[in-house]
Formats: C-alpha cells, structure tokens, sequence
C-alpha cells in the first residue's frame, strides 16, 4: 500500500533535505540492529490482496473510492486505478491455524466487499491480469485520485519522458506505447509478509531469492493482456516495463531498472539493500519528516524512520524488505511480490504455503543458500520461470539441471511440508493447500494454461473479444466456488455472453488486422490486396500512421472500368481515395456504430485514437456481435 502522505520534491532544497532524513534513518537502523532493538521472538504472516473491480459485461469498473466510501472498512484500501482495490489482511502468529485463518479471512473481507459492490451493479474478481482490460481503460482520467500516485507518476514521467513503449513476446507479440505508467495498474498480486528474525535477515532473504523460480513456475497465471499470448506470468515483464524509468538515450551506461531481482547475494544485513537501493536510484518522492530518529532511540522510542519507508516503497523488488512497528516493537520482513492474484482463494493460499514451508524448511535444511546456488543463476531461472512456468528446465543447486515440476513434485513439496512442520502448523492444512501444489504441477493445469487451452478451443468458434469475455466470466464463476484451478472445467461458448448490448463497444468487435498502403502506392496494389485478402476496404495512412483516406471495392470498379490497359501508367491511391472518410473512436458504443453507418449509406468505419488508425469496424462485424446478442439472449433464458 505505501505510505500516501507524499509529495515530488519542488525544489533542490526538499531533495536535500529529504536526503538527509533518508541518511539518517540509515543510521538509525544501523544502530537499532547493533543495539537489538527487533522483535525476534515471535514470527508473523499478513498479506495484502489485490482485487480488479468489474461490471456486469466483465469489464474494468471505475468505482474504487465509491465502494471504498460507502464501506467504510479500513482493511480496504485503494490501488493505483479506480477499477482495483486492496484488502490488507491481519498479520498473526506463524503456527497451528494461521493459514486457514487467513483463508477464512480473505474469503469474508471478499464477500463484504462484494456485497458493497453490487449496491454499484459491480462486483470484485482476483486475478492477475483482467484478460478484458482495454488500452483506454488505462487513461489518467481512471488514477485513483491519491497524492501518492499522482506523485509517482508526476516522477517517473520527468525521469522517462510522457512515452512508454512495451514489448513483450510470447505466443503472440505486443508492441505498443501509452502515456503513462498506468499500465502497471493491470497487474494485482496476492502479496505475502513474514516476518524473520533481525540477525537472520540476510540468509532469509537469500532463500527468498533462490525459491522465487519454482514458486512462480507453479503459481503462474497472468498470460493475456490486451488480447495476446505473452509470457506464462506477464505481469513480470508488464511491471518492470511500466514503471521503469531509463530510457533509450541511456545505453552509454548502465542504470538498474526500479523493479528488480537484485544484483547480488545479501553479506551481512538489511541494510545492504537500503544502501544500494539509495546509492542506484534516484529519489522520487518525498514527505514531510518531524521526527528525530536518533532523539527518540535516545529516548527509547521506536522511530517510524518514514524517509527509509517512502524511499523503499518506489524499488519494486520481486523480494521486497520491509520495516514496520507492531506493538510498539520493530520488525523487520521480507515480503514476497511475485504470486498473482487468484485465479481462486484456496489457490493463493495454497502458494503462500509453498513459499512459507520452504523459507522455514530450508531455514532449517541448509546453512547457506549463496554456497549451493550462484546469483545469476538465481536471477536467470526467475526469469525463465516467468516465461515458461512449468516448462522451465532450471539449474538448481550445485548446478543440477532439473525440470520445474520433477524439481517440485520431488524435492520442495517435502522441505516445504518439513518447513510447516517446524512452524506447528496443523497437518491437515498442511496436507490442504501442498495437496493443492502438488494435484496442479502433476496436471500441469496452472492458471495460466487453463486461460491458454480455453483460449485456444474458444477462438476456433467465436471472436478475440469475445473468448476473453467467457475467459473472465468463467474465472469469476469457479472463483466463487474456491475450486482450485487444476480442476476448472473448459469454459463453454455462451458462458460470459450476458451482456447489455448497449454496452457493447468498438474496440471489441474491430478488426486490428488491418491492411493498409499510403497515398502514393498504385491503384493497382490496392486492387491486389483486396483480391488476395478477401476484403472490400482499404485505408490509407500516412508514415506516422494517421488515417488519410479509405479507398472501397466500389472505388476500384469505377476506376477500372474505364481503363482498357492494365499496363496504362500507374495511378497513385490518392487520386480515387476519400480524403476524409466518416471516421468512429474505440471507446464509442456499438450503437453510435450502426447508426453512423445508417446514416451515411456506408459499409464500414475506420477506428481513429486522434488521428492515429488503429482498426476498422465493417457492417460484416455486425454478423459477430448479432452472434453475441443471440447467445447472450439464449443464455438469459
């Protein structure tokens, strides 16, 4: 959640001095850690759950601060963009029940925010990347209106520029740019704290770090966004992209990116990261600091050591360290970035079990992680992880090559029940949610392949739009069921297809493949393309990509037919094309569609963003959505 009183530096003098408590607090943990200051006897859990908020076509719902508001619940919170939210859940000892708790929790603080949301026609779905989630619901007008956020994108876009390019490569590729880091927004993640012991910190988080892969191999569930096939978990490269500030112009040298694995293994202590951390990035944000952090350790006060925690909150480490007051003791905790969002309840806690029996169990099996493991091993199998989930073949320790689920199913299930038995975990929980782990990696059925065979199966029968509609609607389905996502049934064609068809907009049903020339290619290759591609309309666009003009089959026949030689002296496009051609928006409604159509006597509609063509919508699409009327009409009876 961060720390939301913030604000961006307006003057060099608030940058120094911010420095200076940022230092400050530095040193005063250094102290604090030498003079034994931490709560090292108890061992804690908590968890943060992000949510996406959606309507009753399934797609992002802006409603955030009026459900929050008539709530009125402090354990829910908001998130970057009005159509997320966030429940923080209690932390509580790490023993006996706590995971059932946890779940319970969860699914109660879930219902209630339910119940709230329908009061708005909306209802809350976990999952890690909406696979509805359009390119204008990203806008600045969606920011959840919150100084800290827009302070953060107020930085991040005087560091990088107003222009954010993401790639990204999977099955399919996305390319594409946008004005803001509110792409990150289409992430939510089921983020998991525990809390360890001060003078143990650095062999904790090692552990942390060498785990992350397989983790995430088995927890991966994020492979869609904006209606392509990326990575097996997108959400790692979608929020190191959109939130990252270098530039192009920096290839001289070498900057770290502010979402990050790390650089290296940790020596000593915590406060390795916090040094690094200030040392490689820039300060983003700020806040006002009254305290004096060596006064109050003087006085045998805990400090908030606010600097250090604003600071830490803009380093978007997959591991982050964290510092909190509980009790009025400190304590410090690693908190685990990586799980995605649903797809189900029992499926988050069955990760979180995973990640907590192995950081117990191989706090217990082994003396050394960094002894077994290197670094850059480590950081490459994340990586891999995230793109291939249970495909990945790792170098595991001492480097043995493995595959993910033999390196699963054979050695971590058992540290990781070994882990929850030393913390006193109840065996049948424990034999809950690894039973979880182990039904999913032996089916080889992650959330992420469940999305990609459905996906798949549908899109043979029905449009893009339309499979990642069922997509969502069948996830919110076995969601409320709290099935785990190795048992999900395919989804059927008509599932998700009750929709208001007032609703129904452009962007869904437009064609993005489109076939274009510009104003000077002959007249004779537009005729080609139309023959070779089957279709009767071509736009014209200039280098930029703006439209200039639609040329029509209609066009062509009055061209050739007086036209005797098809070897006759070549004419360019722009001679027969319209120049300024009845043009519609994507965010405008399928209604506003057909009524221009109507209107004007015309077949089809270029799609313009500005000037910028980015689809076609013809009177052929109306085949498609007629489609979805009548299975959405069949599925109301």
């Amino acid at each position: 959640m961060g720390i939301k009183s913030v604000k961006t530096a307006k003057n060099q003098r608030q940058i120094q001095l911010f420095e200076q408590h940022l230092l400050q607090d530095v040193r005063a943990m250094e102290r604090m850690l030498n003079e034994g200051w931490f709560d090292d006897k108890e061992t804690r859990i908590g968890a943060e759950q992000e949510l996406c908020i959606i309507d009753k076509n399934y797609r992002p719902a802006p409603l955030s601060m009026e459900i929050l508001k008539k709530a009125n619940n402090p354990n829910f919170t908001t998130e970057f963009a009005k159509f997320n939210a966030e429940i923080n859940l209690t932390p509580r000892p790490f023993r006996k029940s706590c995971l059932r708790d946890m779940e319970e929790e969860i699914s109660a603080l879930l219902l209630e925010f339910a119940k709230v949301a329908r009061k708005f026609d909306v209802e809350p779905l976990l999952i890690g990347i909406l696979p509805t989630m359009r390119k204008f619901d990203i806008t600045m007008d969606n920011l959840t209106p919150v100084d800290r956020y827009f302070a953060l994108c107020k930085a991040i876009n005087k560091l990088r520029g107003d222009v954010y390019e993401l790639r990204i490569r999977g099955i399919d590729e996305l390319i594409m740019k946008h004005d803001s880091p509110l792409l990150e927004a289409c992430n939510t993640g089921f983020q998991v704290h525990l809390q360890v012991n001060s003078k143990d910190f650095a062999h904790m988080y090692n552990i942390a770090q060498a785990i992350t892969a397989p983790i995430m191999a088995a927890a991966v569930s994020a492979p869609i966004l904006f209606g392509k096939r990326l990575w097996q978990e997108t959400r790692i490269a979608l929020f190191q992209q959109s939130v990252d500030t270098r530039t192009t112009s920096d290839h001289l040298r070498e900057f770290s990116p502010r979402v990050t694995f790390g650089n290296k293994w940790l020596d000593k202590s915590i406060l390795e990261i916090y040094k690094e951390d200030i040392v490689r990035y820039r300060i983003l944000l700020s806040t006002e600091v009254t305290e004096d952090v060596m006064e109050k350790i003087d006085s045998g006060e805990v400090p908030e050591l606010k600097a250090l925690s604003v600071h830490n909150s803009t380093i978007y480490r997959w591991n982050r360290p964290c510092y909190g007051i509980t009790e009025g003791k400190a304590h410090l905790r690693i908190e685990n970035r990586i799980l995605p969002s649903g797809p189900s309840v029992i499926d988050e806690m069955a990760n979180a079990a995973f990640w907590l029996g192995l950081m117990n169990g191989f706090r217990h099996e082994i003396k050394d992680v960094t002894k077994l493991m290197e670094f850059d091993t480590a950081r490459t199998n994340f990586a891999d992880a995230a793109q291939h989930g249970l495909d990945t073949k790792f170098t595991w320790f001492n480097g043995k090559k493995v595959s993910a689920s033999k390196l699963i199913l054979k050695e971590l299930v058992p540290i990781a029940e070994k882990g929850l038995k030393y913390a006193n975990i109840d065996s049948r929980d424990i034999d809950k949610y690894l039973g979880v782990i182990r039904e999913r990696v032996e089916s080889g059925m992650t959330g992420s392949q469940w999305m990609l065979n459905s996906y798949s199966k549908l899109r043979k029968e029905t449009t893009n739009e339309d499979v990642l509609t069922i997509l969502t609607a069948s996830t919110l389905k076995n969601q409320k069921k709290n099935t785990p996502v190795h048992k999900w049934k395919p989804p059927k064609l008509d599932d998700g297809l009750k929709v208001d068809h007032h609703t129904l907009l452009v962007e869904e049903f437009m064609d993005r493949d489109l076939f274009t020339v510009q104003p000077d290619d002959i007249v004779s290759l537009v005729a080609e393309i139309m023959d070779w591609q089957e279709v009767r309309y071509v736009a014209v666009e200039n280098d930029k990509g703006d439209l200039v003009g639609l040329t029509t089959s209609r066009m062509l026949l009055r061209h050739f037919n007086g036209v005797h030689r098809f070897d006759q002296e070549p004419v360019p496009v722009k001679t027969i094309m319209t120049r300024k051609p009845i043009t519609i928006a994507p965010d405008a409604t399928i209604k506003e569609a057909m009524d221009k159509l109507q209107k004007h006597n015309i077949g089809c509609l270029p799609v313009v963003k500005g000037k910028r063509l980015i689809g076609i919508i013809t009177a052929n699409s109306f085949l498609y959505i007629t489609k979805r009327l009548l299975l959405g009409s069949k599925k109301n009876k």
